[in-house]
């Protein structure tokens, strides 16, 4: 278990409608974060909700769906503009955060994400993913979309193509992928698969009780840039890891 890999590392995740914090620590491990979103949508994934902690408790910030359909691709998944969601949105995080150090910053970045010119799910996750990757300093990695690659298939073997592809020699993935990525591929292959592991650190935040697995602008409402210093997990080989 350590601080920072020092080798080539490729992170590869579906975009995240403003996520936790967790996904921003991988964005820090990473040389080349790849946007994952020629996959299929699941619905109820994070690609279009969000969990913010508000005065009642942590509930749910949802991006609304136009003519979804099952099978559609995170990428082809309109957003339904014709309810005015970003002014919903953003009162929510008002309300949330009215007694936040740093609520206005925070309700900058949003609206930053807000003035794009986003008609799909991935676009506007993408967006914020971005936006708060830059206000943290997180800007040390290349941002590429899978989709922008020459490389098909699926599953594990398009993951393991594509961390080849982009000559990478460490895999930094998060625990999801322990239920189907079939590790000895990637080691046949000289490429190391790593486990985030995060260490969830507690910051001051409001409402009670800290959790950990709110929405990254939980961190900059109530730390403000200085909250850069609580993304600092590591990884485990992912022998360590399953056993």
């Amino acid at each position: 278990m350590f601080e920072r890999i020092m080798s080539r590392n490729i992170v590869i995740s579906q975009s995240m409608y403003f996520p936790w914090v967790g996904l921003l620590e991988q964005v820090r491990l990473a040389d080349v974060f790849v946007h994952y979103d020629d996959v299929q949508y699941s619905k109820g994934s994070f690609s279009n909700r969000v969990q913010v902690k508000g005065i009642n408790g942590v509930g749910w910030m949802t991006l609304p769906l136009r003519d979804y359909h099952l099978g559609q691709r995170i990428d082809e998944v309109m957003l339904d503009d014709r309810s005015d969601w970003r002014s919903k949105h953003r009162a929510i995080l008002r309300q949330a955060y009215l007694k936040a150090p740093f609520r206005d910053e925070m309700l900058g970045l949003v609206d930053r994400v807000f003035e794009c010119r986003a008609s799909t799910v991935a676009e506007i996750s993408r967006y914020s993913m971005l936006e708060l990757a830059t206000y943290f300093g997180l800007d040390r990695p290349s941002f590429l979309s899978s989709r922008a690659l020459p490389v098909s298939g699926a599953s594990s073997e398009r993951v393991c193509d594509i961390v080849e592809h982009l000559e990478g020699r460490v895999y930094v993935t998060g625990h999801g992928a322990r239920a189907y990525l079939n590790h000895m591929l990637f080691e046949e292959r000289g490429i190391s698969v790593e486990y985030m592991h995060y260490k969830r650190t507690p910051y001051p935040q409001l409402h009670g009780d800290f959790t950990p697995y709110v929405t990254a602008l939980d961190l900059v409402a109530n730390c403000g840039s200085q909250g850069a210093a609580n993304i600092h997990s590591g990884t485990v080989g992912w022998r360590e890891f399953t056993q």
